[in-house]
């Protein structure tokens, strides 16, 4: 494990090798479980705000839940989480030709449309940041669906903190990020014998 700055990190996110294969798992992890991503209550107001942009992108029992239940709820660890469908669904899930389930959210951010681009828990997958008192928990979170993601990654050389690059230096800054960089690079030379 890392310490950088108030932060924990696991040392899976060097050990792992990590990247999406939507083309495999057709974005599984949108899907599959049994409570939305979690989020903050700014983010609760965010998907509140921009839900008007995304209404005809989600589908229509999405529709239904949101119009009952709102765009999120409390799972029963009392955790703030996304509105789901059928017991698994993301309501802000869509599907592409293929069989593709993409997130209406990013999508309309891709496309100018909003100005935010999904919750942080969904941006940051695998990864999984707890709050303790007076300090944060980085996991990797290891699930059978993202099997083919850790395949893809080892075949392009790619580990996990290589992968989230983006994610996590928005969540934690750049100079958090690069001394995440440092440690990581310090224990493949140490420990992995250099190699990627």
């Amino acid at each position: 494990m890392f310490q950088i700055q108030d932060t924990l990190v696991s040392l899976d996110l060097v050990e792992r090798h990590f990247c999406c294969d939507l083309s495999t798992c057709l974005g599984a992890c949108c899907i599959e479980g049994d409570a939305g991503a979690p989020i903050t209550e700014g983010e609760r107001d965010e998907l509140e705000r921009v839900l008007p942009a995304v209404w005809a992108d989600l589908l229509p029992r999405a529709q239904e839940a949101i119009t009952e239940g709102g765009v999120a709820y409390r799972d029963p660890e009392g955790e703030l989480v996304t509105q789901i469908v059928d017991g698994k669904n993301c309501v802000f899930s869509c599907y592409e030709p293929g069989g593709l389930c993409s997130c209406a959210l990013e999508r309309a951010y891709r496309a100018g449309r909003i100005g935010f681009r999904k919750p942080m828990s969904c941006f940051l997958y695998p990864v999984r940041v707890k709050q303790y008192d007076g300090y944060a928990a980085v996991n990797y979170h290891r699930w059978k669906i993202c099997k083919c993601a850790e395949v893809l990654g080892r075949k392009q050389g790619l580990r996990a903190y290589q992968f989230l690059r983006e994610p996590l230096v928005e969540r934690f800054g750049q100079p958090w990020y690069d001394e995440l960089v440092a440690n990581c690079e310090a224990y493949i030379e140490q420990y992995l014998g250099g190699g990627q």
